[in-house]
Parts: structure tokens; C-alpha cells; sequence
């Protein structure tokens, strides 16, 4: 009696866990190496130092062939904006002008893959073309710190952060630079062990793995570089309340001190008062605006705290030797610039 054909081997499909998980790193125009480079480094080290084949990646761009990144270099690209696997990551690299950078066809792209179930994540600005394909709404998110505030202008239903990075479900961000170190370790520390990710994280010579609660930003005392607690706590409340400034005599009250107390405090460790430090930081956060939205010059000065476009207008010349429609016209279409 003939013994029955054995059944055929089945092929190995996409989603076999021999299969490395694979990352489409998608380079838009002047996107920041540092911030690619931090993402895909910690990869290359768990295949290394794990020595097996745990992650794989290709580069993708709208043209299919290179892309320049924000200091000039430019990197061959494998593949243009073609359908991929669906146990894919998709990670968008942006860096300056992602506004303009990000096309049409990206954002169409975007979407199909995130309809097909793709995971995706941005990484510095990238954040911003993820956020404007709609991939973002409902979710917790962040972006370089420069961009927050043009940002949460801009997309209302995401719940930003100041973190380094955040994983909500099958979205990622990172604010950019060395946080896409973070990230990574953070996903290979899911994928495969703490220890594994440890083990990289000594190759790397990064001995201060930061989690998503961590802030972006140095604290306070460390940015001024003064470590006074009344003082810190000062410019804290003036930085929360941008829209709403709050009168010196009412922060020194808050603290525990006198006005005059309070002057001598800015004269000393930052050589102006504290109506002039609150001006200050209201201007920047206006001139980010204006360069990186299509927000009104009205609607920024009402969100930096000016009653009057007048008034803003001069403490704006004031600052920047220029006005704000003239800083506008100067830098040309509204758009996310900045990150690192």
C-alpha cells in the first residue's frame, strides 16, 4: 500500500516570528540625521550584539532615489512610496520646513498604510506630517519642544506631551536628537528584554536611559543656570501662563516676597526685571508662532498675551528689528521649522 504524499511545507508568511521586524524609515526633504541616526543605530546594535537578524530596515522617499537631509548630506534611498508588508513600521524623519516637506502623496501614503493596519511613528517634526495625515487624533503624542506650541495650534485633538518620547498603541513619536535613542531602546527592551536593550544601550555609551516620563527640556535651574527655587518657580508660572501673563506683584506674592524683592532677584542672577523676562518669552513664543503656522497676526498676539496688535507690533519691532507681518512675508509660507 502506497504511504500517503506527504501534505506540503507551508510557506512562511510576513507575520512569521522568524521574520526580523522590519522599520520604513521615511526621509522627508532637510529631514535632522541626528535624530534618524539615533533610531537606526540602536537597531544595527541589537543584531550585533544579540548576534541574530532581529530588526531590518529600508529607507523610503516620494522620489524613490535620495533624500537631503537638514545639513546638506544626502542618502540613497531603497524604495519610494510603493505598498509595503503590514507588520511594518513606518517611521517618518522630519527636520526643517516639515510643513512643505510634507507633500500630497506622502500624506496620502501615510494613510493607506495606516488603513491597512501599519504601524506608524514620527520622529522630531515627523510628528507634525503624522499628526496632519490624521493619524493622530485622540492619541497622546509628542514633538521638539520648539514646535509644541505651533503644534497644539495646529492639531486640537491630540493630546500633546513634553515627554522625550511617547508609544500610544501603534503610534510613536520622540521629540528628536537623542530621544530617538530612548525610543528604541525602549522598543527593543518590548521586542526582547531589558537586558537586551541594556546591552545596547552600554555599546551606544548612554548611560542615562530616559523613559517616557521624562521632560524634553533641562529643568529650569539647569536652563538659567541659576539654582534659586523662588526664582525657578517665578519663570515657571510666567511660562504657564503665556496667554494670561501674570503681574510681577502678583508672582511675588505667590512666593512670598515683596515687588522689590522680586526686581532685585531678576537684576541679579538675570540682569533685567521680571516684566521685561515675561516680554521676552512671550516674543519668542510669538515669532515661533508666526513662523511656523498660518495662524492671523491678530490670533498670535491674543495668544502671547497682547490685547492690542499695536502693542504687539511694537514690542515686536522692539525685540526682532522687524514687524510681525514683515517677519512673516520674510520667511516666506507659514511653516513647522526647527527641530533637531
Amino acid at each position: 500500500m502506497r504511504s500517503p504524499t506527504p501534505a506540503p511545507t507551508p510557506r512562511k508568511t510576513p507575520t512569521t516570528p522568524e521574520r526580523p521586524r522590519r522599520f520604513v524609515f521615511l526621509l522627508l526633504d532637510r529631514f535632522t540625521l541626528i535624530a534618524f541616526a539615533s533610531a537606526i543605530e540602536p537597531l544595527r546594535l541589537a543584531n550585533q550584539v544579540s548576534g541574530k537578524p532581529l530588526y531590518a530596515w529600508v529607507l523610503a522617499g516620494e522620489n524613490g532615489r535620495e533624500a537631503t537631509c537638514s545639513n546638506g548630506a544626502t542618502l540613497r534611498l531603497d524604495i519610494g512610496l510603493t505598498e509595503i508588508l503590514r507588520d511594518d513600521t513606518v517611521i517618518v524623519c522630519g527636520g526643517l520646513d516639515v510643513a512643505e516637506a510634507t507633500s500630497k502623496p506622502i500624506l496620502n501614503w501615510l494613510r493607506r498604510e495606516a488603513r491597512r493596519g501599519v504601524a506608524i511613528g514620527g520622529l522630531c517634526t515627523g510628528a507634525w506630517a503624522v499628526a496632519k495625515a490624521g493619524l493622530l487624533e485622540g492619541r497622546r503624542a509628542t514633538i521638539h519642544w520648539e514646535n509644541q506650541d505651533s503644534f497644539s495650534e495646529d492639531f486640537e485633538a491630540v493630546r500633546l506631551l513634553k515627554s522625550v518620547f511617547v508609544i500610544d498603541g501603534n503610534r510613536m513619536t520622540s521629540a528628536g536628537g537623542t530621544a530617538s535613542i530612548d525610543l528604541m531602546l525602549k522598543v527593543i527592551a518590548q521586542d526582547h528584554g531589558e537586558e537586551l536593550a541594556n546591552t545596547v544601550a552600554d555599546q551606544l555609551i548612554y548611560n542615562s536611559i530616559r523613559t517616557d516620563q521624562d521632560s524634553q527640556r533641562m529643568s529650569i535651574p539647569t536652563r538659567i543656570g541659576v539654582r534659586h527655587p523662588k526664582l525657578a518657580q517665578v519663570i515657571a508660572r510666567m511660562e504657564a501662563n503665556l496667554e494670561d501673563p501674570v503681574s510681577p506683584a502678583q508672582l511675588a506674592e505667590d512666593v512670598g516676597m515683596s515687588t522689590r524683592q522680586l526686581e532685585r532677584l531678576f537684576r541679579r542672577y538675570l540682569n533685567r526685571s521680571p516684566k521685561r523676562y515675561n516680554m521676552e518669552i512671550r516674543l519668542q513664543k510669538a515669532r515661533n508662532l508666526l513662523m511656523q503656522t498660518e495662524m492671523s497676526v491678530i490670533n498670535v498676539a491674543l495668544a502671547c498675551g497682547f490685547s492690542s496688535p499695536s502693542h504687539f507690533s511694537k514690542c515686536y519691532r522692539s525685540q526682532y528689528a522687524t514687524t510681525p507681518y514683515r517677519e512673516r512675508g520674510t520667511s516666506g509660507a507659514p511653516s513647522e521649522t526647527g527641530g533637531i
